[in-house]
């Protein structure tokens, strides 16, 4: 059993950080000096701040699909939900910083944060460990949400 709880903890964090691969790699790729040219708020944070944030918030995201994927009240749809929901992430990477869309990166963002509030929804009612560790993402995709608004309307 506990061989089972460790491989299927490191397919879930792998699978999880690869959408965090794809995303960086778009960012790193695309990002300049476009990014660099946009007049950004008085909030944006430092860039140096995002890789440490994102990297804690997708090991909590991997955690807490494994603490569901192993809890009695565990239902398929809500992993596929999940996978879904990596795939919604990462493009909000590729279509900001590849397509320099900031409309409709927004639009996915809202997406990204419906499907969260699913995940939440549905973690809490397996497991309320796996529901607390979902609740930092939202908080930062919230504020991400705030961030490209003030992008739109500042370009």
């Amino acid at each position: 059993m506990l061989k089972n709880k460790f491989l299927s903890f490191l397919l879930f964090v792998l699978i999880t950080y690869s959408a965090s691969v794809i995303g960086g790699m778009a960012t790193i790729g695309f990002k300049e000096p476009w990014y660099s040219l946009l007049i950004k708020p008085s909030f944006s944070p430092p860039d140096w701040i995002f890789a440490p944030v994102w990297t804690t918030l997708y090991l909590m995201m991997a955690t807490a699909i494994w603490i569901f994927w192993h809890s009695k009240g565990k239902d398929m749809s809500t992993i596929y939900i999940y996978f879904i929901h990596l795939i919604i992430n990462t493009t909000w990477s590729v279509v900001f910083f590849v397509f320099h869309n900031i409309f409709f990166s927004l639009v996915i963002l809202i997406i990204l944060i419906l499907l969260i509030l699913i995940l939440i929804i549905r973690f809490r009612r397996a497991n309320v460990i796996s529901y607390y560790l979902m609740i930092p993402y939202l908080l930062w995709c919230g504020f991400a949400l705030i961030l490209n608004i003030s992008l739109l309307i500042l370009n």
